[in-house]
């Protein structure tokens, strides 16, 4: 099959878009490609049509669980097999499905650039007939991109396991520094990139510096009629600015990290289908989110750089019909961008404090290295050593871009248990332990499986069945597990830290002084670009991102809060009057659409009509209802 056939046959489309099918000649060519396409610009495609035309597996890394568990549940219902190996796995279930990747028809092996550093995972990768390594959100590689991810640096090691299958590297936004840096991090045999135009025709950008942003974004959310994606810069303010929406009878939800992965899941499904109209949330949301009416993205906070402004603002308007972006700031904003920015980089004598503290707090020795991530209390942390939660969160992130340790986020893991020792051991010790003998059964008769793997178990469900306490049934397994009798990990809504390297002492821990001034300058510089793009009132706001990512010959959009206002401005104001008091009358007491407008003013400019009632539109003047406009009376 070629691929028009393949994408008629899985997509039932019957052409590419944008630079889609240029883009898998390159793959099908073996030539090592980097693809730059807006949001929702149908990036996945570009990887998983060529790998459906040639024989073999294509091996995905993806940063997000969210992300790779979307993409394996949307292959699977077109009948492809996929599978993801993520963290909520254990090793015999990873086993398998690696060996199934081998020998079971896989198509697709999804997994974290942390994954792909495991022996084992290295190991079964050598065994396997990979057509093509895809690198989804390439701009994590780059220490100047604006989600660093320091294991990204490692997958080139990849290539020397599997020196001949190329590398599609894939992202919605990079600069010329971080299209450099991706190429070269991955190795590509010959620097090649494919970049569609970022010009979103269809979508409208508005920078509004109010002060009263609730007020702002009702009228926001009353006004465009659609599903709503609003943007804020805590998980508090998260669930702060839902639960203002749904006092004023709005529908809907917050998502944040720190929510129950099985949470997450419903709350973003709900929003998909339309149960949900608007998801209040931080930029945990949106990697890999394809929602097609999303009209409206709303940031209530300023992002701290452009990269991350464009990308969840493009977010809006998938399906090519006229969206807003409202961006929501002022100076205060700017303020504390600032703040946070200064908090993001302490002195390296408070990093080396906090890595001793860490060390003690965990009680990890000099030169240990522990083999499992370790449940870490952020809180208590913070409280033992009178410290801010952001500073000490921001200082564990540096030590993770050293590669010193990783930090898991805040993700709810419940409660686990693998018996250790084989059945006939375990029945010998029933008999010798009378004491432990009706838990045991207990424990057997509700779960499968527990001679093989970890099975999650429900302790306040156990301690019903045995008609005893929650806190016995822990103590009970804890004691079982002194015994050597079952392993168990208790539920946690705690942190993570791994350890990468040995643990030093303070005074042999090296860190680089030079380049973290470096990042500190380079993050304040983009900071500064993201200021002055809220604060300018002579450009078009389209043209300003557009030249910030390199396309310096953009047009004026037409649509933005300042191109509407140069419209308006260059009507006389008698003129103004005059066609606005005839709109009013004509839409006092009648919905219509621009058609109907303009034929009902026929003395008047048809391009003056549209900018006026654009302008009108944007100041809360009048309504607007699918495609047809009305005056609004509270006016």
């Amino acid at each position: 099959m070629d691929a028009i056939d393949v994408l008629k046959k899985y997509w039932g489309h019957t052409q590419f878009r944008l630079k889609q099918q240029e883009i898998i000649s390159q793959v099908i060519d073996k030539k090592d490609t980097l693809a730059l396409l807006p949001t929702g610009g149908g990036k996945s495609i570009c990887f998983q049509v060529p790998a459906l035309m040639q024989e073999g597996i294509c091996l995905v890394i993806s940063p997000l669980i969210a992300l790779m568990d979307d993409q394996v549940r949307f292959l699977k219902s077109k009948g492809i097999k996929s599978i993801a190996i993520t963290s909520g796995m254990h090793y015999n279930e990873i086993d398998t499905a690696l060996t199934n990747c081998i020998y079971g028809g896989v198509k697709f092996l999804y997994l974290s650039p942390e994954r792909l550093q495991n022996e084992l995972v290295q190991t079964r990768i050598k065994e396997m007939n990979i057509n093509l390594i895809t690198v989804d959100e390439a701009h994590c590689i780059s220490e100047w991109g604006h989600n660093f991810r320091p294991a990204y640096r490692h997958i080139s090691e990849i290539r020397e396991i599997i020196p001949n299958a190329p590398v599609l590297a894939l992202s919605a936004t990079a600069t010329t520094s971080v299209i450099d840096d991706i190429q070269n991090n991955l190795d590509f045999k010959a620097h090649n990139l494919i970049q569609s135009s970022f010009v979103r025709e269809n979508l409208s950008y508005v920078v509004d510096n109010t002060e009263d942003k609730k007020s702002r974004l009702l009228k926001l959310v009353d006004k465009i009629k659609s599903s709503v994606i609003v943007y804020v810069g805590s998980r508090k303010a998260a669930k702060e600015i839902a639960n203002f929406l749904l006092n004023n009878n709005y529908s809907a939800n917050y998502y944040h990290g720190g929510l129950a992965s099985k949470v997450r899941t419903e709350i973003q499904e709900s929003w998909t289908k339309n149960q949900t109209r608007i998801i209040v949330t931080t930029n945990a949301f949106g990697m890999g989110i394809d929602k097609a009416d999303v009209k409206l993205v709303v940031h209530l906070e300023l992002p701290s750089t452009i990269e991350a402004y464009f990308q969840e603002a493009g977010r809006a308007g998938r399906d090519g019909k006229q969206s807003y972006a409202f961006l929501l700031a002022n100076k205060s904003d700017v303020k504390k961008q600032q703040d946070l920015l200064t908090l993001r980089y302490p002195t390296i004598t408070e990093i080396k404090t906090v890595y001793q503290n860490l060390a003690n707090y965990l009680q990890i020795a000099e030169n240990d290295l522990p083999e499992q991530a370790i449940s870490f209390d952020m809180l208590s942390f913070t409280e033992r050593y009178k410290t801010s939660n952001l500073k000490i969160y921001n200082i564990l992130k540096y030590l993770e871009k050293e590669e010193h340790i990783k930090l898991s986020e805040a993700i709810y893991s419940p409660s686990k248990l693998m018996i250790k020792v084989s059945n006939a051991e375990l029945y010998k010790f029933q008999i010798a332990n009378k004491y432990y003998d009706n838990f045991l059964k207990i424990l057997l008769r509700s779960y499968s499986n527990l001679f093989n793997n970890y099975v999650i178990i429900n302790e306040q469900e156990i301690a019903s069945r045995l008609k005893v306490s929650t806190k016995e049934v822990v103590r009970l397994i804890n004691k079982l597990m002194q015994l050597e009798i079952v392993k168990y990990t208790h539920e946690n809504n705690n942190s993570l830290i791994t350890y990468l390297k040995a643990r030093k002492d303070t005074d042999k821990l090296y860190l680089a002084e030079k380049k973290w001034e470096e990042r500190k300058k380079y993050e304040q510089e983009k900071l500064d670009k993201i200021t002055n793009y809220i604060i300018n009132k002579s450009s078009c706001r389209s043209k300003l991102l557009l030249d910030y990512f390199g396309e310096q010959e953009s047009n004026k959009c037409g649509k933005c809060d300042f191109c509407i206002n140069e419209k308006r401005n260059n009507i006389k104001e008698s003129e103004y009057k005059e066609m606005t008091d005839k709109l009013e009358n004509i839409l006092k007491d009648k919905e219509l659409t621009i058609e109907d407008i303009c034929l009902l003013m026929p003395n008047y400019n048809d391009q003056k009509i549209i900018s006026i009632i654009q302008y009108l539109f944007d100041n809360d003047r009048v309504g607007k209802f699918g495609n047809k406009y009305q005056w609004k009376s509270n006016k």
